[in-house]
Formats: C-alpha cells, structure tokens, sequence
C-alpha cells in the first residue's frame, strides 16, 4: 500500500477541517441541538415557485440552460441580476464587471487567487468569517484584526493599525480591508454609516482595495440607514460579492460579484481554470425568479421568520444566561454573537454542551491570529423555535456548571 501523505501538496498540508463541518458531523448522530451552523430555515425555500420555475426554464431555455455557458456568466442572468441589484439598493454601475460564481464561496477564492501572494497582509474584523479566512489563508495570506464591539469593526483602530504599518515600512504589503459589514458573520454586528465612510478614506489614503462580503442585508429585518460600500464607492476600489443561498435556496450555489472591470476580468480568468463557469441551469432558475417577483415577494417572510427567530434566542439568552455574558442584538442576518466571562474557554465548554445535547461553534475560529477563546457564535436560523429556548437553556446549564467547578 502507498504512503499517501508523501504525494500531498504543500498547501494540502496546511489546510485544517472546518469546525462547523465537524460539528455537524455530531448534529447527524441525532439527539443534538445544534446552534452551530448557518443554515438557512428550509421553509423559507419558495420549493413550489422553484419546482415550477425549473420545469418551464428545461421546456423553454433548455437548449442553452443545459449547455456550456460563459464563464462571466448567462446574459440574461446578469441583465436581470444588475436590474434586480439596483432595486435592492446596491449601485451596478456601467463601468463595474459582473459575474456569476459558485456561491459566494468561490468569489472569495478567486478573489485570493487574483490579488494575493503568500506573505500579502487583509485587513478583517476580529471576530472573521471563516470561510474568508481559510480561503485567504489558502494563498498564504497573513491578517491584520480589528476588534469589534457592538457596532462592528473598530475603524478608529483601523487607523490606527495602518498609521503603525506605514511607519514601520508594512503597509505596501497590504492588499485589501475584508468586511461584512451588515448583520456580519459571525458577530451578527452592523457598521453604522460613519464608519462605513471612514472604512472607505482609509482605503483610500492607503490605496487599498476593499472586499465587501454581503450575504444577509436582503434579509435584515429591522431598518438601519445604512447603504452597502458599494454604493458609496467613488474611487473603484470595491469588490462587492453576495448569494442568492439566503433569499432564494443554497442548494442551487449561485452567488454573483461586481467591482470595477479591470478586476473582475483577472478573476474571471481565474474562474476559466477552476469550473469554466457557473452552471447555465441555475442561473436561468435564478434570472426567473428574479423576474417573475418571486424574491421580492419572498423577502418579507424570510425576515419575518428570522426576527421572530432572534427574538426567541435573545430572550432565552436574558433568561437562562448567568450574569457576567453579554451578547450582540443583530439586526438580521442568521448570528448572535456571545462573551462569557474571561476564565471560560468556549472549547472546554463546548464538550459538557455536548454532553447536554446543544452544540455551538467556539469563537476562537474566528480569530486568524489567535484568541477569543471567550468567545462562541450561535446559529437562530435553523432551529425550531422549541429547539432555539431548549438549545440555549442546556447551554446555559453546561456554562453554569463550568463556571461553579472553576470557582470552588
């Protein structure tokens, strides 16, 4: 038999399983409840509008929805995208490329592929997505953190960090700022219009492209005056990327980015090397949808079902939590973001929650350098409501029972 691990790559070796996999390896054994991963509610999936919709786009567009297509993407799709995009508030321009990719994902890969060597620095927000982070990590890429508080990123701190890395001859290793700035994963945080313009001076001064990750403002439930970066980019430095895996059904992996065409078109070329392109079927199930008002008419009860879901998990937590955890209160999106008190480590705690049958992803994940073991991300959209208040009380019974053993 051959020994393997001598044919593996460089880069195979340094990829680590994702926590939230693994832990939804447990959720299957069944009996767990699981706050952990991010899964959309399945009766918010228009199952009906979709089963239809892909009969009539087999019957009508058959001949090209099952061929080969560009890899930019189906014209029709992208016509209707850049429509459907402008009415959701987020500015297409003419000047900016548009792509279809394999969820927003594989935007995040080409985007690491396209602009960044082994030793180029991101900027993120400490806590991170991360699938950006292994996605980044995977091109060799080093983070500079910004700590959050409830309003998102620091970008007091951000000036401060880049004021450092100028004067100490760092900063033309900086690429780019990664953020998700509306209702984020995994905080569940929401940065407010002052400092969404500050991100972008930053940017600016220290000519900087900025990644804006944009997957949960078309399902924020309350209203916040805030426009996405975007929109509010004079210079062309953003690259915006969201999915249709939150507002239509995740299952059909189609996510789109737009930015200025010079970049989209070195990501494209990245794209033509790994897929060819997005699958032709779901971009035409996709550019139906859209014209046919089924997102738009979808919408409300997707943030519905998710606000009602916070509400249940944000006064569970006020219930069932001891005193010395403070959470986050987003505004949408799928995540609340929890601080126990300092001596907790969210890993050890994590093994008496499975014992009591809740699992939660530790916060530590989300931190490339290191850190948060404080800290934990909990999921409100895919359980049921009963599964929400049973979930956080047995986690609140592990937390209790950690916390009187470390005490004395």
């Amino acid at each position: 038999m051959p020994r393997y691990d001598r044919f593996y790559s460089t880069l195979v070796r340094g990829i680590k399983a994702s926590d939230i996999r693994e832990l939804l390896k447990i959720v299957e054994k069944g009996g767990v409840i699981s706050l952990a991963g991010g899964l959309p509610d399945p009766s918010t999936f228009p199952r009906e509008a979709i089963a239809e919709i892909s009969r009539e786009v087999v019957e009508k567009y058959g001949e090209k929805a099952l061929q080969y297509s560009p890899t930019r993407g189906v014209s029709y799709f992208l016509e209707s995208l850049r429509r459907f995009a402008g009415e959701i508030g987020v500015s297409v321009a003419d000047s900016d490329g548009l792509m279809a990719t394999v969820g927003s994902q594989e935007a995040l890969y080409l985007v690491g592929a396209a602009f960044l060597d082994p030793g180029d620095y991101v900027v993120t927000e400490e806590p991170a997505y991360l699938g950006a982070i292994q996605a980044f990590r995977m091109r060799g890429a080093r983070f500079l953190t910004v700590p959050i508080d409830e309003d998102g990123m620091r970008t007091d701190i951000l000036e401060e960090m880049l004021r450092r890395a100028r004067s100490e001859g760092l900063v033309d290793r900086i690429k780019m700022i990664y953020t998700v700035p509306t209702c984020n994963n995994p905080s569940g945080t929401t940065l407010p219009g002052d400092r969404r313009r500050h991100l972008l001076e930053l940017a600016s001064e220290y000519d900087l492209l900025v990644v804006e990750d944009d997957p949960y403002s078309f399902i924020a439930f309350e209203q916040r005056d805030v426009k996405p970066l975007k929109t509010l980019d004079g210079e062309g430095r953003v690259i915006y990327m969201s999915t249709f895996s939150k507002i239509l059904a995740p299952g059909l992996r189609l996510g789109w980015v737009a930015g200025p065409e010079e970049l989209i078109s070195k990501m494209e070329l990245v794209k033509q090397n790994i897929d060819l392109h997005t699958p032709s079927l779901t971009q035409y199930i996709a550019a139906e949808a859209i014209n046919r008002g089924v997102i738009r008419s979808h919408l409300p009860r997707i943030r519905e079902v998710y606000r009602r879901k916070r509400d249940i998990m944000l006064k569970a937590l006020e219930g069932y939590m001891p005193p010395g955890v403070r959470w986050t209160k987003p505004v949408g999106g799928m995540f609340v973001w929890v601080w126990f008190p300092e001596e907790v480590n969210s890993r050890k705690l994590l093994e008496r929650a499975v014992e009591k049958g809740v699992v939660f992803v530790p916060g530590d994940a989300f931190y490339p350098n290191g850190g948060g073991e404080n800290t934990a991300r909990l999921n409100f959209s895919y359980p049921s409501p009963e599964e929400l208040r049973e979930g956080v009380r047995r986690l609140a019974e592990a937390l209790k029972e950690m916390l009187a053993s470390s005490r004395g």
